[in-house]
């Protein structure tokens, strides 16, 4: 009975162990930043403050906010909280941030699914503090001919190839800034530190 006690306690302090190394060993993105700009439609990321690739997206067609509900796109800053879809094929289907086994093609009549990789966002302001459990994200899209247009409920919208290669360069902790301004201009506001409180 002693051991078996002994070897559950062992058990459970490896156990612990693991989970602190495996925290200790996430390294946050501190190098990569997304700019996001509603009146545009357009995305541009960031690596140490120098812009390295552009992408068309579509935000909400309700523009910006973050109530519940709302079917809003966020403003402000936020952090790519968690990554999904690894691995999966351009064109996998998510349900409930799950693959479903369906794969889409781009421009598939009549569907609306999240499709290819999901970045969730957790919103770092006051005016986004609900991003995360609104479920977020920036995600691709098989309605791709509408990228460049507000067409989402609230998600952030990419082609699959896009974010799939967007998904490669970015890592949890990333910043992304939602703004009503211009790429250039919110580039600018970006560089200010955050307001403290």
């Amino acid at each position: 009975m002693k051991r078996a006690i002994k070897k559950a306690a062992w058990m459970s302090l490896g156990m612990a162990l693991l989970v602190l190394t495996q925290t200790a060993c996430t390294t946050l993105d501190t190098s990569h930043q997304l700019i996001v700009s509603v009146p545009e439609q357009k995305m541009v990321l960031l690596e140490k403050g120098v812009p390295v690739a552009w992408y068309p997206v579509s935000t909400a067609q309700k523009g910006i906010g973050d109530v519940p509900d709302s079917y809003q796109t966020p403003g402000g800053r936020m952090e790519i909280a968690e990554k999904i879809g690894a691995g999966s094929a351009i064109g996998t289907v998510f349900k409930n941030r799950k693959p479903t086994g369906e794969v889409v093609a781009p421009d598939s009549p009549g569907r609306d699914p999240v499709v290819t990789r999901i970045l969730w966002l957790r919103g770092l302001e006051e005016q986004n503090r609900h991003a995360y459990e609104r479920f977020i994200y920036i995600h691709g899209t098989p309605q791709e001919s509408l990228l460049g247009n507000p067409a989402s409920y609230g998600c952030i919208r990419m082609r699959s190839a896009d974010v799939a290669e967007l998904f490669e360069r970015v890592g949890v902790g990333a910043q992304v800034v939602v703004s009503d301004r211009t790429v250039e201009q919110a580039i600018e506001l970006s560089k200010a530190p955050p307001p403290r409180g």
